[in-house]
């Protein structure tokens, strides 16, 4: 039996009147999912546990099993796993997002953050300018890593784990409110926007009316993370397929494989058939029982605000890994189970994380159930099927 995660990040929504009143996923044509929903079991599972912030952290943690009131640490800290960082136990990581500010003539205080992810900047452009800012800012106390995108890492030895606010949660807004109270992060962020703002590739940016990258934002601060092995855990040796630092690093400290797709950057346009690609080698040559495909679109286009993009992210991830991924399976002869959710909602109508429940679709080709339901909020809601604590569906998806 081989297990399969295909996880839609911040796919889940609130219904939309320019949908019909439906949610990007009601909405969406998925005839893969709508073809299995029929054969599968429907629920929803509550991913953020009460009191903990929502975000693809805390809430990927509990879909691969892990309790986040026991073993979160913090976000960049995961992300710093990926990249490679030798943290110390003094060490504090923070994510440094390369962001779009609003560049008028104004006190920094005054400033919008306009745009989380720089117009998803390329890896590529983003290293260019963060050699710029190190080359400023870096100190003996302070280390930038390069990570993926806009999603980089800050290392600040003998630091504190200061509550700091993700840029995505205040788009549009004044930043002094959200600027950091420790006055050295703050004049770092500050100095980062008069290093960036006149760098000549965003001037060359804005001449192709793309977003200037123009300022360091720091933020998911925390400690060097502890996770016990997915497969001493479960029994399942275990790989991760994932363009996002943070999966990378929760899949590094859970001594799971960690997959490299071509293509694969986080985006709308990300490389979706290399990712199933990927997954099936990882299943049927390499030796994994276990394979998590997860898919960054339907988050950022939340966070951009785009309805027809979010549904045609949740469109991609059906018929571009979910089909061939079905239909590769099924025409090798091999039993399966496959579960598709998201890991947190991600609505239009807030562009940020929130902590509602989430459905998830839980199919068993040795065991299909006989039903009539199609996968959405609504089916979900609707079919009673509750599982309050997230890690938990873990268990029951391995049949454990």
């Amino acid at each position: 039996m081989k297990y399969i995660v295909v996880l839609g990040d911040g796919m889940a929504d609130e219904e939309i009147e320019a949908l019909g009143n439906k949610t990007p996923l009601a909405y969406a044509s998925t005839p893969e999912m709508d073809r299995l929903s029929k054969m599968a079991e429907i629920g929803m599972v509550h991913t953020i546990p009460d009191g903990m912030k929502p975000g693809s952290d805390t809430a990927n943690l509990a879909v691969l099993g892990y309790n986040p009131e026991i073993y979160y640490s913090g976000r960049s800290p995961l992300e710093a796993l990926s990249i490679g960082v030798p943290m110390k136990e003094t060490d504090i990581a923070l994510r440094c997002n390369i962001v779009t500010v609003s560049e008028e003539e104004m006190p920094f205080e005054e400033k919008r953050i306009l745009d989380h992810s720089s117009g998803e900047i390329s890896t590529e452009d983003c290293a260019v300018l963060l050699e710029a800012v190190k080359k400023g800012l870096e100190t003996e106390a302070y280390h930038f890593y390069t990570g993926t995108s806009y999603r980089h890492c800050l290392i600040w030895e003998n630091g504190e784990a200061v509550d700091l606010t993700p840029p995505h949660d205040v788009l549009g807004q004044k930043i002094g409110p959200y600027l950091p109270a420790d006055h050295v992060l703050k004049g770092m962020m500050k100095k980062s926007y008069e290093i960036l703002v006149n760098h000549p590739l965003n001037q060359e940016r804005k001449k192709q009316g793309k977003n200037p990258a123009n300022c360091c934002w720091f933020w998911g601060a925390g400690t060097k993370p502890e996770l016990d092995s997915f497969e001493g855990k479960t029994g399942k040796r275990g790989i991760m397929v994932s363009a996002v630092d943070l999966l990378k690093g929760i899949a590094a400290g859970a001594g799971m494989g960690v997959c490299h797709v071509e293509g694969a950057n986080g985006g709308l346009d990300t490389n979706y058939e290399g990712k199933a690609r990927a997954a099936l080698k990882g299943l049927l040559e390499d030796g994994y029982d276990f394979a998590y495909i997860h898919v960054e679109a339907p988050d950022e286009m939340g966070h951009q605000g785009s309805i027809e993009k979010k549904v045609l992210a949740i469109e991609y991830l059906d018929r571009r890994v979910l089909k061939p991924l079905t239909e590769c399976l099924d025409k090798e002869g091999v039993d399966y189970r496959l579960m598709v959710l998201p890991d947190h909602p991600t609505p239009i109508r807030v562009r940020t994380h929130t902590a509602g429940s989430v459905p998830y679709m839980l199919y068993d080709s040795t065991a299909p159930l006989e039903g009539c339901r199609d996968y959405n909020e609504k089916e979900g809601k609707e079919s009673g099927i509750y599982v309050e604590q997230g890690y938990k569906l873990m268990e029951h998806f391995l049949g454990r």
